[in-house]
């Protein structure tokens, strides 16, 4: 149902005057999903470096107990990144006042990647008619 025109005054008006709102702006921002999967994805890369420093270290002064939990830190922070970036490309992030730029995935699939057999299964679909 379209908004009749001074509905959209209204609006563009409240819309000018949040967006100069810098409170706002901030806080928007702040809850904006993607910046905090951003910030998680940096903090993760940090403690993988401190955990290659924990092995090297440990590696080097011979104690297997230090590298071995500097190893273990380097693997659970890379499966905290990658969980964090699924989470970050998930399309149920909504975005207050921003857009998104994600791929739905062809054939309706929603909340996975198709996988190569689905691909193969479209690209059998879509074949010119000739070639049955």
């Amino acid at each position: 149902m379209p908004l009749s025109e001074h509905e959209q005054r209204l609006f563009e008006q409240i819309e000018r005057s949040l967006a100069e709102d810098p409170k706002f702006a901030s806080a928007v921002r702040a809850s904006d999903p993607r910046f905090h999967a951003r910030r998680r994805l940096l903090v993760a890369a940090g403690v993988i470096i401190a955990g290659l420093a924990l092995l090297v270290y440990g590696a080097v002064i011979k104690t297997p107990p230090l590298a071995v939990a500097g190893f273990v830190v380097m693997l659970a922070s890379a499966a905290f990144a990658v969980q964090s970036h699924r989470r970050a490309q998930s399309p149920d992030l909504h975005v207050v006042g921003g857009t998104t730029s994600r791929r739905r995935p062809r054939g309706g699939r929603s909340g996975r990647r198709p996988s190569i057999l689905d691909r193969m299964e479209d690209r059998w679909r879509q074949r010119p008619e000739g070639h049955r």
